[in-house]
């Protein structure tokens, strides 16, 4: 799965400028014939380590389970747990 989003975001990244091309023209009719791994709607946030596409946190690239063991090995800086 990994590898599937990889190859996504390659194809994204060719038809961008394409894309906002046909955009920007009107013509829809173009832009269906893009193929479909080509819409940056198709590309799914995974976990860097596990690939894992639920409980993704954004600003560390990591699931909610691979954060908190890293957090609590203190392996992410400036991250520590909380107590009262």
């Amino acid at each position: 799965m990994k590898a599937r989003e990889v190859k996504r975001a390659k194809l994204i990244a060719k038809y961008a400028a394409k894309r906002a091309e046909l955009k920007a023209a009107g013509d829809y009719v173009a832009l269906q014939k893009l193929p479909r791994n080509a819409s940056p709607v198709r590309l799914h946030n995974r976990c860097k380590i596990t690939g894992r596409p639920r409980g993704y946190m954004r600003q560390f690239g990591l699931s909610r389970i691979n954060f908190r063991e890293m957090a609590s090995a203190g392996l992410i800086p400036g991250v520590t747990k909380a107590s009262w």
